[in-house]
């Protein structure tokens, strides 16, 4: 992108404003969620960022629904206004700017301007015949039909003959070539720069402006016959918050646009044609960057619309992910928001799936950066009483690692690349995992090794620093989470990109760790789960409902009848604290895992546990668990197992057995 004009101050950055004629849905989601992370991204930089977003309001689809539920256009609107604010606050979106258009300031903004273009002959009126598709609010051209309906919605159209103001796009195609060509990070990406040109070379209509007048659109200023087509009106939005012709001061700190994020439909015909040419008839700076994404599908490939019954709602999904989780609901949000960037590059179409986003939990959420801090945590809690440890010069083997991985994540943001962001940040993730595993702190704390242990588990936890500021832009509730578990909340050190450099983290600080941010889910229990709540709904009191019993069981509660011993069985079993220091999969199983468990006694207990199905091996490093420590030796797959591991779980283990607070290995369990 060109450099900024030296009078301008502010990052600005817009989302397309929402029609309001239903609800906020995965598409919008998907784009105020991509804006929001560029706008987190240079608020990072220390830069001032001003983020716009908003509703659309006017146009006979809003006459129309507003009939339709019994309510004024103002009360209809008012309503699912309302559902886009709320939408927004609860996914994350920190915008700074929200316009409605039938806010007055806007209103005289866009009488302002078409009374400017008119007196300089960019506007006529005219006589136009032609088709007009009601949901779309698009006035089309016969060549534009596709069999006769719409070529974006495919529903009817209809014919209109009537007299209308139009605006002269034809006298800009020129300028538009030339500055497409000239500037190649104008639309993005490259395959719908392409497009635009091809549909500027094709040739470039003069654009119906105006409509015949209703009570409910802008007027036309000095024709009572005409209102202003709502297209018009809601591209001007970006001009009205930029403070263009009532507030100079704040229009030369934020015009022009530096980015300006929608979907594919609304690029051709709107942004890249209508909207740079009013711009040039207006004598005003283009915008830096229009990015056009693309399309969400469902799991089938199939584009998503009410009349298939296929639309993703964002809301449905963030509950299903705590349900199945049992994360906290911001952690649900931000399992989205790491999904919708992650899965695709941005501005190709994907397809939606919940068996993706839950695999997505499980791989990089859970086993990746979940396992990342809930191993190094519990560690700097046992062996460095939960300080961070002087680095000493043994410190700094991450350090090179840290360097490259911002560079990179910061090229990626520059060019609006989230999902190679979130790879190179999770490429890290893995090294450092790995690290971890190399260098073994367990092993050095049992042969005293103080300072090599210090340097690893600084290096480790300055690394957990870096990523919560990366994945800031992204998951912020997440990275506040860690930066809390950190203990860098009471710390002086802020959260900025500035911070990201080696070995800025201060000795002494006190971690304080949580519970887990990502618990791993049993996959197929959830995704059965998914799949009866599609189900039709069972009959009220069907034996599928009633758990059945024998008619000589006698059970107080629901569930099987617990086999009673005295206590002086119970006496003889001796439970013991643990800490897993090594865990690795027994050959040839899938579900086996041998560990070698620190219970306080000279050498580790070897163990074999069928942990496989639910745990990787990585994540057990440093868990704390409780071991029967008096079983019977046995030989399981050939291996050797000296105890068993508890867990909770009737047929699979879904949690481990552990105390809820810091006890040394070899504590007996009472």
């Amino acid at each position: 992108m060109p450099d900024q004009d030296s009078d301008k101050t502010a990052f600005y950055i817009t989302t397309p404003i929402y029609y309001v004629s239903g609800k906020p849905h995965i598409g919008s989601a998907y784009t105020n969620i991509a804006t929001d992370v560029l706008a987190r991204y240079h608020r990072l930089r220390g830069e001032t960022v001003v983020f716009a977003t908003g509703t659309d309001e006017h146009g006979q689809k809003v006459v129309r629904g507003a009939a339709e539920a019994g309510k004024s256009p103002q009360d209809f609107a008012d309503i699912l206004v309302g559902d886009y604010q709320r939408a927004w606050e609860r996914l994350h979106v920190s915008h700074t700017h929200f316009i409605r258009t039938t806010e007055e300031q806007h209103v005289h903004v866009v009488q302002e301007i078409f009374a400017r273009l008119l007196a300089q002959d960019d506007i006529y009126l005219s006589e136009y015949t032609g088709w007009y598709c009601v949901p779309c609010e698009t006035y089309l051209l016969e060549a534009d039909l596709l069999d006769g309906n719409c070529p974006e919605c495919g529903r009817p159209v209809e014919q209109v003959a009537e007299k209308a103001y139009f605006f002269r796009t034809s006298n800009y195609a020129d300028r538009l070539i030339r500055h497409i060509e000239e500037n190649d990070g104008f639309i993005a990406p490259e395959s719908r720069r392409n497009e635009v040109l091809s549909f500027i070379r094709n040739g470039l209509h003069d654009a119906c402006i105006s409509r015949t007048k209703t009570d409910w659109d802008i007027p036309v200023p000095d024709d009572e016959t005409q209102s202003v087509y709502v297209w018009l009106d809601a591209l001007i939005n970006y001009l009205t918050v930029a403070g263009f012709t009532t507030d100079d001061e704040q229009f030369a700190a934020v015009w022009p646009p530096d980015v300006q994020l929608m979907g594919k439909d609304i690029l051709i015909r709107f942004h890249g044609t209508l909207w740079p040419a009013m711009l040039m008839a207006l004598e005003l700076p283009l915008s830096r960057c229009l990015f056009a994404h693309g399309w969400w599908n469902d799991e089938h490939g199939q584009k998503m619309s009410k009349s298939k019954g296929n639309v993703v709602d964002p809301f449905e999904v963030i509950d299903r992910i705590v349900e199945y989780s049992g994360v906290r609901t911001k952690f649900g949000v931000d399992t989205l928001r790491y999904y919708l960037l992650r899965e695709v590059p941005f501005g190709a179409d994907g397809n939606f799936s919940y068996r993706g986003i839950l695999q997505r939990f499980n791989a990089d959420l859970a086993n990746d950066l979940g396992n990342l801090l809930h191993r190094t945590l519990p560690l700097v809690e046992r062996y460095l009483d939960g300080r961070v440890p002087d680095p000493g010069p043994a410190a700094g083997a991450l350090s090179e690692d840290i360097t490259q991985t911002v560079a990179s994540v910061q090229a990626c943001l520059d060019e609006i690349n989230f999902r190679d962001a979130l790879m190179t940040v999770w490429e890290f993730i893995a090294r450092c995992n790995k690290f971890i595993d190399h260098r073994a702190p367990w092993t050095l704390h049992k042969q005293g090794k103080r300072v090599e242990l210090d340097a690893v588990l600084y290096d480790m936890l300055d690394a957990i620093r870096v990523i919560a500021i990366l994945i800031d832009p992204f998951m912020p509730e997440v990275a506040e989470e860690i930066w809390d578990q950190l203990g860098l909340s009471e710390a002086a050190l802020s959260r900025a990109w500035g911070d990201l450099q080696p070995q800025r983290l201060q000795a002494g600080i006190t971690i304080h760790r949580g519970a887990p941010i990502f618990p791993r889910m049993d996959l197929d229990r959830a995704l059965a789960k998914l799949a009866n709540s599609k189900a039709p709904p069972q009959p009220e009191n069907s034996s599928e409902d009633v758990p059945q019993q024998p008619d000589d069981h006698k059970a107080d509660g629901a569930g099987d009848e617990i086999n009673k011993i005295s206590f002086a069985d119970f006496q003889r079993l001796d439970l013991r604290t643990g800490c897993v220091i090594e865990a690795a999969r027994i050959p040839g199983t899938d579900k086996l895992l041998v560990l070698q468990v620190d219970i306080g006694e000279d050498q580790p207990r070897q163990v074999v546990a069928g942990l496989a199905a639910r745990f990787n091996p990585r994540q057990l490093l440093g868990r704390s668990v409780v071991l029967v420590a008096n079983l019977e030796p046995a030989t399981i797959h050939g291996t050797q197992s000296n105890g068993m591991i508890l867990a909770a779980g009737e047929k699979e283990p879904l949690a481990l057995i552990a105390s809820d607070d810091d006890v040394a290995p070899g504590e007996k369990v009472r």
